[in-house]
């Protein structure tokens, strides 16, 4: 759990609703923000995540319409996390009325419910609403390609967004870089799970991202949640890297067997789903509005970066799951380790 860090940061209007608590924004979103507001908190799941519960989640479809309503008009939320969605690619390809009705129609009910309320509205989007076929480095003002379901209907969300509510802030994230409620739902969590069960992991050279520790997203979080700060920005970490260097990050730190590991090109995948390229990041402008840097680099410490395919092989005497929880769920507060 990524436990919130003392700040100078102002308290947020509550009560406080965050969408998407089965997702890993969500989900670490919910605990920081749940350990510091208390009972003023809630999260949203879908009625199907049964396995998710406790106090504060609500159970209730994004695209529940009469649920949505009912529960905006019960609590009246002054702020809202808007993190919800499906962001599995394979089934999204698979089912595309289901991803538009949960990505698209579900950001629909939830500005539908929220017309006419006093709040603060932060929504996360996805840098895959680009195709990644260019250089990378993409800023808020490059033309949306995606290649994937999934990332047309982020491209469609995020157009109801700024339609609807030109005063919201929206981000687009890249990976972020925690633990999940499930244990294999997060990129770490994923890869993780695959090698502590000797199962071999494959993952692209070629599809770049901009991973970022879920303990600087939800500084960010509160930070805009706090401030009136509008439109779209890009919020990647400073660092990128390819899946696969992600990957040997995670069989190396953790001490994994690291013939699990396997590499290949996106054009030596199977067709489906669709992969992005190189759709790293540009965040310069919110780092520019916000007057500093929020994200540290992913992983944190150089040491634990890969130079070349065959890092991940190279071992010392401190890899361990345990040295993983360290540096990777969290921004590692010794720069020894």
């Amino acid at each position: 759990m990524i436990a919130p860090a003392k700040s100078e940061l102002p308290d947020i209007p509550l009560p406080l609703l965050i969408t998407g608590a089965a997702g890993v924004p969500g989900f670490n979103a919910f605990h920081y923000f749940r350990q510091r507001y208390g009972s003023a908190v809630y999260a949203q799941r879908p009625v199907n995540n049964w396995r998710l519960r406790g106090p504060g989640i609500v159970a209730c479809d994004l695209e529940d319409r009469h649920g949505i309503a009912a529960l905006v008009r019960k609590y009246r939320f002054r702020s809202v996390l808007s993190c919800g969605g499906s962001c599995a690619l394979k089934s999204c390809e698979r089912d595309p009325a289901m991803a538009w009705r949960v990505n698209v129609e579900g950001i629909r009910t939830l500005l539908d419910a929220l017309a006419g309320t006093p709040n603060r509205l932060v929504h996360l989007s996805s840098d895959l609403v680009f195709s990644g076929t260019a250089s990378g480095r993409y800023g808020e003002s490059d033309a949306t390609d995606p290649v994937t379901v999934y990332g047309k209907t982020m491209v469609a969300s995020e157009r109801l967004i700024r339609q609807r509510r030109p005063d919201a802030c929206l981000l687009r994230i890249s990976l972020p870089m925690g633990v999940s409620f499930n244990g294999h739902a997060g990129a770490i969590d994923w890869i993780q799970s695959r090698f502590a069960k000797g199962r071999p992991a494959t993952l692209y050279y070629d599809e770049i991202r901009t991973p970022t520790y879920v303990c600087c997203m939800n500084g960010l979080f509160h930070r805009l949640l706090a401030d009136s700060i509008a439109g779209l920005f890009h919020a990647g970490g400073p660092r990128r890297l390819s899946l696969f260097e992600i990957a040997q990050v995670v069989n190396r730190i953790g001490g994994y067997d690291p013939a699990l590991l396997k590499g290949c090109f996106r054009a030596q995948a199977g067709p489906m789903p669709p992969r992005a390229g190189n759709v790293s990041l540009d965040s310069q402008r919110l780092q520019q509005q916000l007057g500093h840097q929020p994200f540290a680099s992913w992983p944190l410490l150089e040491h634990h970066v890969p130079n070349d395919r065959d890092w991940h092989w190279q071992r010392g005497k401190s890899e361990s799951p345990n040295l993983l929880r360290q540096v990777l769920y969290k921004k590692p507060a010794k720069s020894g380790i």
